[in-house]
């Protein structure tokens, strides 16, 4: 079983390291103080198995804010929509404080996730918000009309959209690994392959895949692109292997 240790001291200012069975650190959460915000950088695979200590970590740092966390997901080697689901449950909670959770920066595997669900704007810093929201306003008026601002219904319709499909999303992952014989993240990498190389939002292409193990017909062009990221995950696996 996995097992979290703490490898420095303090609630707000400590690190908590997730290791598996091998002994090896998987996720590392730091929270450190920033005035009146907490800043939380995390390394590592942002996955089912992470899912409720990070939840924790995340919301331990978020309590010791005055104003809320800004998140450091440069580290973050692997992450799927476990991993996105306890940011954005992390992101609900501080708007239920009267605080922020923002994102600082991010790698391009996180980015990836992020990209899939259009969920990346819901984690803008405020500053940078305004300054979009300025620059609009100035284009606006440079042809003499207003731009319609922001509809907040659209940020809660995309929050709600990235919640609701996580389960949907790993009943496909769980199809892909026990039809081909893959591992948890080599199944979540042929999801997002064929939903990139489809042009399909990723919780669309999950549902086609569900659907066709209850007797519906997959998509040729979804079938071939599947079977093409099979092929090149199981491929490169066996030649790290060998």
């Amino acid at each position: 079983m996995p097992k979290s240790a703490r490898c420095c001291a303090g609630p707000a200012n400590g690190c908590t390291s997730l290791a598996g069975d091998d002994g090896l650190a998987r996720l590392t959460v730091c929270a450190r103080l920033d005035g009146d915000r907490t800043v939380v950088t995390v390394s590592g695979d942002l996955d089912l198995a992470a899912d409720q200590r990070l939840q924790r970590a995340l919301r331990s740092a978020l309590t010791d804010s005055g104003k809320g966390v800004d998140l450091d997901l440069s580290g973050v080697e692997f992450c799927d929509c476990s991993g996105l689901n306890a940011l954005l449950a992390i992101r609900q909670q501080a708007l239920d404080q009267s605080k922020t959770a923002t994102i600082r920066s991010i790698s391009p595997a996180a980015e990836r996730v992020f990209a899939l669900t259009g969920t990346l704007s819901l984690f803008e810093p405020e500053g940078d918000v305004d300054q979009q929201d300025d620059a609009s306003h100035s284009e606006a008026a440079a042809v003499g009309s207003d731009q319609p601002r922001p509809d907040p219904r659209i940020e809660v319709a995309q929050l709600r959209r990235a919640m609701q499909t996580r389960g949907l999303i790993d009943l496909a992952r769980g199809i892909l690994m026990a039809t081909f014989s893959l591992s948890a993240e080599e199944a979540w990498n042929v999801l997002v392959m064929t939903s990139q190389n489809t042009n399909t939002k990723l919780h669309r292409g999950a549902q086609q895949l569900v659907d066709s193990v209850r007797g519906d017909a997959l998509p040729e062009p979804v079938r071939q692109q599947l079977s093409t990221a099979v092929a090149h995950i199981t491929a490169e696996r066996d030649g790290a292997a060998s």
